[in-house]
């Protein structure tokens, strides 16, 4: 089991995950947040920190999309071990559905990482 970053933090990357993990496996993007996979140590501790639930167990329904999601983009962004400012329109984000289709946005951050 791995954890993994869905749809609903594209446009919101609260980032309050990122310093509570220990192993320091969040990749930055533009918009959005990825947990490498095999860096993941299953412990958890960044589930309940994330404000929109962005942050699920791959045992959890259908994700195996978003594991190729986290892992593809883990290895092309940079990582990210402190928690840096959310997006100033995030609060408009955090309830909108599906996003990942027109507002993803491919390329890496360059704000917070280190």
């Amino acid at each position: 089991m791995t954890y993994v970053v869905v749809d609903s933090c594209i446009k919101c990357k609260y980032m309050d995950c990122i310093e509570v993990c220990p192993v320091d496996c969040f990749y930055e993007g533009e918009n959005f947040l990825v947990i490498n996979p095999e860096e993941c140590i299953d412990c958890g501790v960044c589930e309940p920190e994330c404000p929109v639930e962005a942050i699920l167990p791959d045992t959890e329904g259908d994700l195996q999309k978003w594991v190729e999601i986290n892992q593809k983009y883990a290895d092309a962004w940079p990582n990210i071990t402190r928690k840096g400012t959310p997006p100033a329109d995030a609060d408009d984000w955090k309830d909108v559905k599906d996003k990942f289709e027109a507002h993803f946005d491919p390329n890496p951050g360059t704000e917070n990482a280190k």
